[in-house]
């Protein structure tokens, strides 16, 4: 069931694939939908179009509620205007303001119930930083937008694999500085409250990872697992979530393991992306859990090496629009059975 609003789709780095991606993605679900508005330059985009040799005509538009009638025969975009024109694989900080605003229109759209939810293009988080950016990553700065009373959760979801990091963009140093039983436990109710609305699973599976190789072989090689990992497995039982570990972290991911759960609880960033990457790199999905909004996107960066060259697979960007569309299905459902 599709939702009766559109979808958002950010402009992302306009020096990355975010651009030929977002063509690819119209040309792909121009028929069969979700429709979405890009919110992005439509000089750039028509462009870009026009140097890969595709048949994307562009329609500006002024607001979402225009989309769904345009997009069957050409992509609609809210216009977003580059300070500078973008140069494929050359990322400039000049054009910072009109990426950020691109994510900021997106979500008041999505507030406002203008639109389904938004799916983000990738950004360059070096780029942005270099003008002050003052958050890790689109997940924290969402989360600031939203003004959401805990910071939200990053879930990478595809049909083969469903993942959570409990600390996300730190150095992996930090992480284990600053990993704790309470946010193990908090981000593990995050995932099974996120499993329950957004994916419709009643009763979900949840798997823990351990931190250490063989889940610390009983304190042999660490002891963080005793210490953190089971006290925050038996605070998430006690709360009603079936959760079990702490699993070893080089056994978890096997595919005969993997149909013992429905999403792995993982303790560090790469511990979580590494297997889901691995696996199934063009049908990821970056989901983030603990938002007013449905927000997802593509589970890869932008990608400066191959820019503009029309080789991009927007498998994942097609992934996101309809995993998001899915979501926001759900919640529409959610909303009117209450």
């Amino acid at each position: 069931m599709e939702p009766i609003q559109p979808l958002a789709l950010t402009m992302g780095d306009p020096a990355g694939i975010g651009g030929e991606i977002t063509l690819a993605a119209w040309s792909r679900l121009r028929r069969e939908g979700p429709a979405f508005v890009a919110l992005d330059d439509p000089r750039r985009l028509s462009t870009l179009a026009a140097r890969l040799g595709w048949e994307v005509p562009v329609a500006e538009v002024s607001g979402p509620e225009e989309a769904a009638a345009v997009f069957p025969e050409r992509l609609p975009v809210m216009t977003v205007r580059l300070p500078i024109p973008s140069e494929p694989g050359r990322p400039d900080p000049a054009n910072a303001p009109a990426v950020l605003g691109s994510i900021e229109r997106a979500v008041a759209l999505a507030q406002g119930g203008r639109v389904g939810g938004v799916v983000t293009n990738p950004i360059s988080k070096a780029t942005l930083y270099r003008t002050g950016f003052a958050f890790p990553g689109h997940t924290e700065f969402l989360g600031a937008l939203t003004g959401t009373a805990e910071p939200p959760v990053m879930l990478l979801a595809s049909p083969m694999l469903r993942v959570v990091p409990v600390t996300i963009h730190v150095s992996l140093r930090r992480a284990l500085d600053t990993l704790t039983t309470a946010e193990i436990i908090r981000t593990g109710k995050a995932l099974a409250a996120g499993l329950r609305h957004g994916f419709g699973i009643a009763a979900p599976r949840i798997a823990v990872a351990g931190l250490n190789p063989h889940a610390g072989e009983e304190g042999a090689m660490g002891d963080e697992e005793g210490t953190l990992v089971v006290p925050a497995i038996e605070a998430l039982k006690a709360a009603g979530i079936d959760a079990f570990g702490p699993l070893p972290p080089d056994t978890m991911f096997t595919a005969r393991a993997r149909t013992t759960y429905d999403a792995a609880l993982c303790l560090y960033h790469d511990q979580a992306l590494i297997p889901i990457k691995t696996l199934d790199m063009d049908g990821g999905v970056n989901v983030t859990l603990g938002l007013p909004i449905v927000r997802t996107s593509p589970d890869h960066g932008t990608a400066f090496g191959i820019a503009g060259q029309g080789v991009a697979d927007p498998g994942s960007l097609v992934a996101a629009l309809r995993l998001a569309a899915e979501m926001a299905a759900r919640r529409n459902r959610e909303a009117v059975a209450a």
